[in-house]
């Protein structure tokens, strides 16, 4: 095992909050703040444990203890919570949809537990006005058989916040209970974790349950506190406010401490499943965690985005390493960009995605590439110039001068910012050896028609 980081050489071990006189978190706390006011994040949070030792520090006017609104990363705790569910004997990986959710139709219920919280399930990334958030459970399973699927269930990952709505809907009808109910009483209440989500049954919204979420004017640096507008019936899917201290709780039950979950179904929501690449998301994906490379081990994890917030979570188990960060601001995957660098640099080789760099390589695309793919309602137009000129429209937003990289790869200018970034990439047809559809965010998008 390697040596511990400089972050934890003089720590004790510890169990819940870390000593904040150590050596170790005050170096935490300065690098936290300066990365706060760099990228303009009001607040944060950061715990790090190192082989049972631990530091954690806070940003900005916080305690240790607030809640921020989590997004995905409430999708691991759900996916934890169907594994509570396979340990029962009530549910299994390889059980379709359809055998436990009526409603669904042929299609939509072929795809298994497993395909679901692996997002192999073929599902579309989320649905539109049909599925009425606010409504009834019966509705939402109407919109998912009208939606139908993107690709077929175990051909390859697309990411979807439909899976986890309908795992959500899956533990309610084998529970008896709701969604919050189950996540309070069967995994919150046994990693000793006080329930806190920013939505509940019947459209709740109690604010002053979670810190606000914040847009940050990346050239201003300047902050504005944000809603969040999650709906009920997405709440399994990004509906936990968490701390950074709650997320270290989960990954360290995922390191095969204390908590609920058999080790050997750990293991497989940790294991990556083969043919699931998550280009522009992470390295591999298990049944509920995403996989990612590290210098002398692979880490597993998950980040969320919700309404102003961004939080991450980096798990090596084989070390019993955990990170986990939570901001309230809307560069706050910035900002964790910075942190994964600077605690690699102090010797903690945290996991994390690497996107394909020497972007200035890129060229123009061919003409043939112009079309609409849509995944779901989400619509991905691209427009090739007679200049040789291209540009991205995702949902009304212009993403300009799109251009390709050798792998097949492309990248975009980011409208807030100029920057350039990796947009995603083009998939071929085995058969036809052409464009048939992008995968952008994790998400595939099939292409539909030629445009004019």
């Amino acid at each position: 095992m390697p040596s511990p980081s400089t972050f934890s050489q003089s720590i004790p071990v510890v169990r819940d909050v870390p000593d904040p006189r150590s050596p170790a978190d005050g170096r935490l706390q300065r690098l936290l703040a300066g990365l706060a006011h760099k990228h303009g994040v009001p607040a944060a949070q950061l715990v790090v444990h190192d082989g049972g030792r631990a530091a954690s520090a806070t940003a900005g006017e916080i305690t240790a203890e607030a809640k921020f609104p989590a997004g995905s990363i409430t999708k691991a705790f759900t996916a934890a919570l169907a594994m509570l569910l396979v340990a029962d004997g009530d549910l299994d990986p390889d059980d379709p949809l359809g055998e436990h959710l009526d409603g669904l139709g042929p299609q939509v219920g072929r795809p298994t537990v497993g395909q679901v919280l692996s997002h192999t399930g073929g599902l579309p990334a989320a649905l539109g006005a049909d599925a009425d958030g606010g409504g009834s459970a019966r509705r939402y399973l109407r919109a998912c058989r009208d939606a139908g699927l993107v690709q077929p269930p175990g051909l390859g990952f697309s990411y979807s916040n439909v899976g986890y709505v309908l795992t959500g809907y899956l533990v309610e009808a084998i529970t008896g209970m709701s969604w919050w109910e189950a996540m309070d009483t069967m995994l919150l209440g046994e990693l000793g974790i006080e329930a806190a989500f920013v939505v509940e049954p019947g459209a709740r919204r109690r604010t002053a349950a979670h810190v606000s979420g914040h847009a940050v004017h990346a050239a201003t640096g300047r902050a504005r506190p944000v809603a969040q507008t999650l709906t009920p019936a997405e709440a399994a899917a990004g509906a936990l406010a968490l701390s950074a201290g709650d997320l270290a709780a989960f990954g360290l039950m995922c390191c095969g401490g204390d908590g609920p979950l058999p080790a050997d179904l750990i293991d497989l929501m940790r294991r990556p499943v083969p043919g699931a690449e998550p280009f522009g998301l992470a390295d591999g994906w298990g049944l509920g965690l995403a996989g990612y490379r590290g210098a002398d081990a692979d880490w597993t994890g998950h980040d969320g985005t919700a309404d102003g917030t961004s939080c991450h979570l980096r798990i090596d188990a084989e070390h019993g390493r955990v990170v986990a960060l939570t901001t309230n601001g809307s560069t706050g995957s910035a900002l964790w960009t910075d942190l994964v660098a600077a605690l690699r640099a102090e010797g903690l080789p945290v996991g994390d995605y690497e996107l394909p760099r020497d972007l200035a390589r890129a060229a123009r695309p061919a003409a043939d590439l112009t079309g609409r793919y849509t995944n779901g309602d989400l619509e991905y137009q691209v427009d090739v110039r007679a200049d040789g000129g291209a540009v991205l429209v995702v949902d009304g937003e212009v993403y300009p001068e799109l251009a390709l990289l050798r792998d097949g790869s492309f990248s975009v200018r980011e409208p807030g910012t100029g920057r350039r970034i990796i947009g995603g990439r083009f998939l071929t047809d085995p058969a036809t050896g052409t464009v048939s559809a992008m995968q952008a965010g994790g998400r595939v998008a099939r292409r539909r028609r030629r445009a004019s």
